[in-house]
């Protein structure tokens, strides 16, 4: 019986010797942000800014008419106002607030552009609680990013780290102010890198899991080591609130920005000069790959670096510098970084055979419709049927609808997209069709003759005009078509 015992006890203090044992591991394995954050907290600091509105309104910020004092409704209104002596007239104050970090101990700041957009005075507050207004130095809205300067010196800076050493699952942390709560702390880890975002083609987000709110906009995002490795921009929300997703700009970019802005003032990137899309799984076989990767040229700019260096539409994108390109959106940031005037070596895949151009880049227009060589939408009119070619009626447009288009020659409309083979591809109404199986779609004859020699039971590029922009999509004829 004692010897039973002595065994329990025996047995019980080993269960609880690794239960402590695991415990421990389980406390090393998880990070201590305390050191972190007391360090760098000085030099993150609370964006507030001004913008002043002339305009008259109401409740709600309802506008109000200007009604004449002789109307019978004009005092009604003056109480909406807030009448004569009232607060409702002058010029309104709307303030918002956001986060930046010091870069420099003699006062720039870094932050969010849409922050301090439209901003007619900008406040900085410490951590110490001093406060400057600020300077805008300048700004680039594409990468959403502007640097600030206030007149202080020996102040608290942040150290700047990269965020191509950082990997997916690592862990990171967030100061800023959300919702004006300032120097909030939240930690989490990287979720992907090189996102890209709707209308944000030239930043290479890094997407994390860290509680980002309206306020954190342009605070920084630290790495385990205290360092800055990125800046808070943006979340995905369908309420408005965090929901797990946020992105941050890569410090690497910012700074590269930060660098141009201070030199010269503004913001130049490299221009290749081709609008471009994802190869998918029917377009690579379409196009004899062995994978769907790279990005595939649906129209060349004219005059643009690309044009002079030969890149035609139905190329595939594959290496810029020697990068592979395993998606479209990775091509543009790439692009973007390179001087302008470098010249690069660009792998392309062309009619199933690689081949190397190299391309002297140029500068990225202003305007964005110009970079991508965007035009206006094909306005189809009712005309007389032409012809019916793969379940389509089809007809040839007439020389203003090409000048229109910016199309020099060819294109056949697409009038009606009924069943057939066009309808599974995606074809739509309005579609201008441009190429098919890399042969130019000059008129409906021409067409019809093109369509006769395809191979049946294997997937073919089409080029459509879309929307005022080209895109291919993959036809496949059906074997016993």
């Amino acid at each position: 019986m004692a010897q039973r015992m002595l065994k329990a006890a025996v047995s019980g203090m080993v269960l609880l010797a690794m239960s402590l044992a695991t415990a421990s591991l389980h406390a090393r394995a998880l990070p201590a942000f305390t050191d972190l954050v007391r360090e760098n907290t000085p030099a993150v600091v609370n964006i507030s800014t001004t913008q002043s509105r002339s305009e008259e309104r109401g409740p709600g910020g309802m506008e109000l008419p200007d009604i004449p004092e002789d109307h019978p409704f004009h005092e009604f209104f003056e109480r909406f106002r807030g009448g004569p002596g009232g607060e409702g007239r002058g010029p309104l104050d709307s303030r918002s607030l956001g986060s930046g970090f010091i870069i420099s101990d003699d006062g720039y700041v870094l932050t969010n552009y849409h922050v301090v957009q439209n901003a007619d005075e900008v406040l900085v507050r410490l951590s110490d609680r001093r406060q400057y207004v600020a300077e805008i130095v300048g700004h680039d809205e594409r990468s959403d990013l502007a640097l600030l300067k206030i007149d202080a010196e020996d102040l608290p800076t942040v150290s700047i780290g990269s965020s191509t050493d950082l990997e997916v699952g690592e862990w990171v942390l967030a100061i800023g102010s959300p919702f004006g709560f300032e120097h909030s702390a939240t930690a989490g880890i990287v979720s992907a890198k090189q996102r890209s975002l709707p209308q944000d083609n030239y930043v290479p987000f890094i997407q994390t899991d860290v509680a980002i709110n309206p306020g954190n906009s342009g605070g920084p995002l630290f790495n385990l080591e205290g360092e800055v490795v990125g800046i808070n921009s943006h979340i995905y929300s369908r309420t408005g609130g965090f929901m797990g997703l946020s992105f941050a700009i890569p410090i690497e970019l910012a700074m590269d920005v930060v660098d141009q802005l201070q030199t010269t003032g503004r913001v130049a990137r490299g221009w290749l000069g081709v609008l471009i899309q994802d190869v998918s799984r029917d377009l690579a076989e379409s196009f004899e790959m062995d994978r769907p990767y790279g990005a595939l040229v649906a129209q060349v700019v004219p005059d643009s670096p690309a044009a002079e260096a030969g890149l035609e539409v139905g190329d595939v994108i594959i290496r810029f510098r020697g990068q592979e390109i395993p998606t479209s959106s990775a091509l543009p940031p790439m692009v973007g970084r390179t001087p302008v005037n470098t010249e690069v070596e660009v792998e392309i895949i062309r009619d199933g055979s690689e081949r190397t151009l190299t391309v002297a880049l140029g500068e990225l227009p202003e305007d964005d419709a110009q970079a991508r060589g965007e035009r206006p939408s094909p306005d189809a009119q009712p005309e007389p049927e032409r012809s019916d070619v793969l379940g389509m009626r089809l007809r040839d447009l007439d020389p203003e609808q090409r000048e229109e288009l910016g199309l020099g020659r060819g294109g056949v409309l697409v009038e009606r997209v009924g069943d057939g083979a066009a309808a599974s591809a995606g074809v739509r109404r309005n579609d201008v069709i441009l190429m098919l199986n890399q042969q130019e779609a000059e008129s409906v004859e021409a067409l019809e003759r093109i369509v006769a020699d395809l191979p049946r039971g294997r997937w073919v590029p089409m080029l459509v005009h879309r929307d005022g922009s080209p895109r291919y999509i993959g036809l496949r004829l059906p074997e016993d078509g």
